[in-house]
């Protein structure tokens, strides 16, 4: 079953590639053809996400959010599900041309990390932790939809021939996205090499350990040794930090750094200029639309998952409602800013281009809880 259950992941993933291509012909064409080829594609990856997570949860026992390759593999899912709710109710198929490529990285991503099934630690051995990661992946995901809403409409909103703030922070925002697709790239490239390096060093409690590298050690922790006894590593952190995580996120940044510098020798111009013309039939005020009503149903999903139902699990595994946890914090400042989107959209009048701005401020902000607090960060969600 678990076999079975890659193959599907593996081939929902070469489908929603291959609907990018009808979708990005679609928004140029006035026919319903491609427009009908890359739902049906898009539906079709659908399927197959739900058999490779039925299958799974059926090989594994239980539900499988347990680790950052199950959560992030769901997370996937919920978003190819949250645009294809959002299409059946606003028919607007350039969402789905720059949702499913945030899919793509978002299941990218996930396929770098382990995959492999591993007996539950007790704290998650419990159904609340199925409730609240579920609830919190379908809300992010939903969330989500208002950042690709808020990036559309910037870019056909947007002088982006000319140099402002808006359209130097929009082109980070690509950069960015690129740092992701170099993450992906870069460990898949190390795994294939498998040039494995094996460090051991004194961890906070004083005892020994050992991590193995998968990519060039660039960052390592203070005493960290190679078996032969050299030593290695550009820079040295505290072993507070998890550098082996911190190292892959450098190497992203490098990578990430690259493939944008490419793009811009070989066509010489910006990405945000390469993107314009995708959104020439877009109407701005159906996008900061969609955002608004993205929030409005993302945020108190997210309020139910990402703290209520996970201070009922904190308690059932931890013996505590509030830990003030890395993780738990940034849940808090999550639900925060969204509540505080929501206040200066209705009480202020924040609407337009301050709406896009905040929704991909808040698509950030999830970005950083799920991706760096989890894996530099160390904490009681450091598991994952």
């Amino acid at each position: 079953m678990l076999s079975m259950s890659g193959y599907s992941l593996f081939a929902a993933f070469i489908l929603l590639l291959i609907a990018i291509l009808p979708f990005g012909l679609a928004v140029k064409s006035s026919g319903r053809t491609f427009k009908r080829l890359g739902l049906i594609l898009t539906y079709s990856a659908f399927v197959l996400q739900l058999c490779y997570f039925i299958l799974r949860w059926f090989a594994v026992k239980h539900a499988p959010v347990s680790n950052m390759y199950e959560f992030m593999t769901f997370f996937g899912i919920m978003l190819t599900a949250s645009f294809l709710i959002i299409h059946y109710l606003y028919k607007q198929i350039v969402v789905g041309l720059f949702v499913i490529p945030v899919v793509l990285m978002i299941l990218g991503y996930g396929s770098v990390f382990t995959n492999e099934v591993t007996p539950l630690v007790p704290s998650l051995q419990s159904n609340w932790l199925t409730i609240h990661v579920m609830t919190v992946a379908f809300s992010s995901a939903i969330l989500s939809i208002s950042f690709a809403t808020g990036i559309i409409y910037l870019l056909k909103t947007l002088d982006v021939q000319k140099r402002s703030l808006s359209t130097i922070m929009l082109e980070f925002v690509m950069y960015c996205l690129l740092v992701v697709i170099g993450f992906s790239g870069v460990s898949t490239a190390f795994t294939i090499m498998k040039d494995d390096v094996h460090l051991q060093f004194e961890n906070t409690h004083g005892k020994e350990e050992q991590v193995v590298y998968t990519m060039t050690p660039l960052i390592v922790n203070a005493g960290a040794l190679k078996e032969n006894g050299d030593s290695t590593g550009l820079l040295k952190v505290p072993q507070t930090i998890d550098a082996k995580k911190l190292n892959s996120i450098v190497w992203a940044f490098i990578v990430g750094t690259l493939l944008y510098g490419i793009i811009r020798i070989l066509f010489r111009k910006s990405i945000i200029v390469l993107l314009k013309p995708l959104t020439k039939r877009v109407q701005p005020a159906l996008m900061d639309e969609i955002s608004y009503r993205a929030v409005v149903i993302g945020y108190p999903l997210f309020a139910l998952g990402g703290l209520l139902f996970a201070m009922i699990w904190a308690q059932i595994a931890w013996g505590r409602y509030w830990g003030w946890d890395p993780k738990e914090v940034w849940a808090l400042i999550t639900f925060l800013f969204y509540a505080a989107f929501l206040h200066l959209r209705l009480s202020k009048g924040w609407e337009g281009e301050k709406t896009a701005w905040l929704s991909i401020t808040g698509f950030g902000i999830i970005v950083f809880n799920q991706v760096f607090v989890n894996l530099v960060i160390a904490g009681l969600h450091s598991y994952a």
